[in-house]
């Protein structure tokens, strides 16, 4: 038992030396253009960068109401519950606009 303390209690004092965990407090960070993937790439970072926004507003206009639901999901992870709006043709389309962005 009181291994277990010590070690919650030195994982903790680890955890109060990082600052504040910035990287979870921020929106996602833009990945750079021509890395997005509607595989790979969450749905928030694709947002974060115009050009990307731009794509998925083009493709999919209401996409922005459900941003707060579907940020940290890709768009393949959307699609099965996008009642038949993102498609695997609609998939197809989004990734070959995505990567034309520079």
């Amino acid at each position: 038992m009181k291994i277990k303390l010590v070690a919650g209690l030195a994982a903790l004092a680890t955890l109060a030396a990082v600052p504040a965990f910035p990287a979870f407090a921020q929106a996602p960070a833009a990945a750079p253009a021509g890395k997005f993937s509607v595989e790979k790439t969450p749905i928030g970072t694709i947002w974060a960068d115009p050009a990307g926004k731009a794509v998925l507003l083009k493709a999919l206009p209401p996409l922005e109401q459900y941003m707060d639901q579907i940020k940290d999901m890709t768009l393949s992870q959307v699609a099965p519950m996008s009642q038949g709006a993102i498609d695997d043709a609609k998939l197809k389309e989004i990734q070959a606009e995505l990567d034309k962005l520079k």
